[in-house]
């Protein structure tokens, strides 16, 4: 997908969240989804989990009908042969690892807006927020090399089964190699009373005694339902309807002749039906066509068109769980926002934040700062989360005028300091916060003993030091010691 046409990210979205800083939960060391059914849009278990648990359905995912958010499309009406249709998605799962992977221009226009304010946005909401919409994301398949992905040419469509593909490669590759132009011819004629239509599709194949009605329902059988279910299966999805309006329908459908025309060729072929064609692009085209891969990357909006319903399927799964908890892309944007130059940090409870400004604790007793700095800093202390106006209201009081003009400017002066220098977090969802303190280790308590030296640590004391210092460890391998 050209970089054109990728929309642009909006980051003042995000202000119109609630507090999603109250929602999150840390994702340092996610190893899986936790289980149990989760309510769409929220991250909170249902109530009611000491009641016997029943089957867990798989998450619904609706698709909008207007412009804005497209999710996956909605799934269609299951018929008997589900059962068996849900083994290959097993399969293909076992055999295919979906990354998703947020794209280049979104993530730079991400940035830009990131670092043209001084607020610190949640690492965790833009990760949502960029697979919100498929053109902000890529997703990269990857197959284990003793069942590699089969794809038509360098960009087409892509399976895991190699007979699919085969089956259906003229229907998916025709425009690449011919021209279809579809004329009109004379109009039908006879009395028929009613038409066959198919109740899966809601296609009209025509009366059962026209000439043509045996091959538009082998046709249609084969293009859309010989993987899910038998032909004689598929015959008693076909009903008769007895309706005057169906029929005039089907005549004006009907009389659309389709003609195919090659454009790979110096002279041009031309084919009457699409059998014919068909049996000319498996001939001359089909052989050496299909290629197989062990990594193949796509865009979003592809992922979410590709015609192999297993393979589909897999990207949905994947594509939800990543939505509920999206440590993985979280990863990617982390050392993406640093190549562009932000700062990534943890905060409370350990969840991590991106700012263009890098959070430090200002240390009173070695920096000489007024008393009106230290009144906003012990507002902060006392209590964390509040806004400007909040902040405001509880350092200014008891004054009118002139007065409360100029200390609100000296106020709001003293706070964008603070803010500009990293001594004080500003999110984007208006709350202030302090940066957060590294406990010192008791380095004293660990020292080797020796004569005088006073008490001596005991295994308890070295065991939480170790537990401690391999906590910090690991926390700033994971941020890069932001």
């Amino acid at each position: 997908m050209p970089a054109s046409s990728i929309e642009p990210v909006d980051l003042l979205d995000l202000k119109l969240l609630p507090a999603w800083v109250n929602e999150q939960k840390n994702y340092a060391h996610y190893q899986g989804d936790e289980g149990g059914p989760v309510e769409r849009g929220s991250m909170h278990r249902r109530r009611g989990r000491d009641r016997p648990s029943r089957k867990a359905k798989p998450p619904r995912v609706f698709k909008k009908t207007g412009e804005g958010d497209r999710r996956f499309p909605a799934r269609r009406g299951q018929d008997r042969q589900e059962k068996d249709r849900r083994q290959p998605v097993g399969v293909v799962a076992s055999q295919v690892a979906v990354h998703f992977l947020p794209r280049g221009p979104a993530v730079e226009n991400v940035a830009a807006q990131i670092k043209s304010g001084s607020v610190a946005y949640s690492l965790f909401a833009l990760a949502r927020l960029f697979l919100e919409k498929p053109e902000r994301y890529g997703v990269r398949l990857a197959a284990k090399p003793e069942s590699p992905l089969y794809q038509l040419g360098e960009s087409g469509a892509i399976s895991p089964d190699q007979q699919f593909l085969e089956s259906n490669a003229f229907r998916f590759a025709i425009e690449d190699f011919y021209k279809v132009d579809i004329t009109q011819s004379d109009p039908i004629k006879g009395n028929f009373s009613n038409v066959a239509r198919c109740k899966l599709s809601g296609t009209l194949l025509g009366p059962t005694n026209h000439h043509d009605y045996q091959r538009r329902l082998r046709n249609l059988y084969e293009q859309r339902f010989s993987r899910r279910m038998s032909f004689a299966d598929y015959q008693r999805q076909v009903e008769i309807v007895n309706d005057p309006a169906a029929v005039e329908q089907w005549k004006e459908e009907a009389r659309k002749v389709t003609t195919l025309t090659t454009v790979r060729e110096e002279t041009p072929a031309t084919f009457a039906s699409a059998a014919e064609a068909e049996r000319h692009f498996r001939q001359n085209y089909l052989p050496g066509l299909i290629r197989t891969a062990q990594e193949i990357a796509i865009d979003g909006v592809l992922s979410r068109r590709l015609p192999d319903r297993a393979l589909h399927r897999v990207i949905e799964d994947a594509w939800t769980l990543e939505t509920r908890s999206p440590s993985k892309i979280m990863q990617e944007l982390t050392g993406k926002f640093r190549e562009a130059g932000l700062n990534i940090f943890r905060h409370r409870r350990g969840m991590l934040f991106v700012s263009p400004i890098r959070a430090r604790p200002l240390v009173q007793e070695s920096a000489a700062v007024s008393s009106a700095v230290s009144a906003i800093l012990e507002a902060l202390r006392a209590r964390p989360g509040i806004n400007r106006k909040e902040l405001a209201e509880k350092l200014i009081v008891d004054l009118s005028g002139e007065e409360l003009e100029r200390t609100k400017l000296a106020l709001a002066s003293d706070l964008h300091w603070l803010v500009g220098e990293g001594y004080v977090i500003e999110f984007n969802d208006g709350s202030l916060d302090l940066p957060r303190t590294k406990a010192k280790p008791p380095v004293e308590a660990v020292a080797a003993p020796t004569a005088g030296d006073g008490p001596i640590a005991t295994a308890t004391d070295v065991k939480e030091l170790a537990g401690l210092t391999e906590s910090r460890i690991t926390e700033e391998a994971e941020i890069g010691g932001g």
